[in-house]
């Protein structure tokens, strides 16, 4: 590797850039040891990585929101081939880039807005989009965005509040049924004016049934539900016609 003094090195170099928001171990350094969430995100991935091939076979990656690259290491080391990870935050960006260097393996790392994530040249096998979409003052734009993206599968993650359930409901109601509205499972989204957990980029959070009614309803079918805030799904409805969903509502079609 690039990085010479060995753990001392490191650990300096960890210090010089800045925050991380991803715990991950470089060679037997921590990046984050007192994250409040605690070996955050690897407690997510022991639920998650159970769910996804052990051997990726060469599988081209796309990770939306990369921060420091947990993920695309994890998918790189599951034998991923071209894994490209973008983010807006150059911190982020030099933080996963040290990674990789550390780590030696072959990542791409570029800027990149979720919101122009459709203009990158082609398609993924695995769309990973984990822990953005509340951070989105546009949300299911961002996401019918991302859908251009995916030719397997895609593995999305929120932050969700409120109800834990699904409900089942009927495909139409009278005007003046406002009595499901009321109920807690009634699919809904959390409008965060101001501030949440400190951080102003919280702008909405979904509860369960709004998170799975949306990504239905930008065509994709649920396959898995690994752990309470993440799905892996796969296209079934993205296009109608010759037109991805999204094209057809900004043209007026849908």
């Amino acid at each position: 590797m690039a990085v010479g003094g060995g753990a001392v090195e490191i650990a300096h170099r960890i210090s010089e850039m800045g925050e991380w928001f991803h715990n991950i171990d470089l060679k037997g350094v921590p990046t984050a040891p007192a994250h409040f969430l605690g070996d955050f995100p690897r407690v997510k991935w022991k639920s998650i990585a159970p769910a996804l091939p052990s051997d990726l076979n060469g599988a081209s990656v796309l990770d939306i929101g990369c921060n420091a690259g947990f993920y695309s290491v994890e998918l790189k080391r599951r034998g991923a081939g071209r894994v490209l990870g973008v983010d807006v935050d150059d911190r982020y960006l030099a933080q996963a880039r040290f990674v990789a260097e550390v780590l030696e393996l072959d990542t791409e790392f570029a800027k990149c807005s979720v919101y122009d994530v459709d203009q990158i040249p082609g398609q993924f096998d695995y769309v990973l989009f984990m822990g953005v979409f509340y951070h989105l003052r546009y949300p299911l734009y961002a996401l019918d965005k991302v859908i251009k993206k995916v030719k397997g599968r895609l593995v999305f993650q929120t932050m969700i509040r409120g109800s834990l359930t699904s409900p089942e409901l009927k495909d139409d109601y009278h005007f003046w049924n406002k009595e499901i509205f009321e109920s807690p499972d009634f699919p809904r989204m959390y409008f965060i004016e101001k501030s949440y957990a400190g951080d102003p980029t919280n702008w909405w959070i979904p509860n369960h049934g709004a998170m799975e009614a949306m990504l239905r309803s930008s065509g994709l079918e649920i396959e898995s539900h690994p752990e309470p805030e993440t799905w892996i799904c796969r296209p079934a409805t993205v296009m109608k016609g010759n037109k991805y969903i999204l094209d057809h509502e900004l043209a007026g079609t849908l």
